[in-house]
């Protein structure tokens, strides 16, 4: 995992928290704010995992064109 992944994690899984805290106690925004926080963890999770194919996808062209 890249920090990217790891951040969206973290970040989503925060957002979850605060859209149940929200929930409980009966607050609208902190529920708003959660999902905003997830949506944008996601996100971040997402573009983590397109660095990493790409990565992935430049070491195998590299280790294509060191063989040939």
């Amino acid at each position: 995992m890249n920090k990217d992944q790891v951040k969206g994690a973290v970040k989503n899984i925060a957002g979850q928290v605060q859209e149940k805290a929200g929930e409980i106690v009966g607050n609208k925004e902190q529920q708003a704010k959660g999902l905003q926080k997830q949506v944008s963890g996601r996100a971040q999770e997402m573009l983590g995992d397109a660095k990493q194919v790409a990565k992935h996808a430049r070491e195998t062209v590299k280790d294509s064109v060191h063989k040939a």
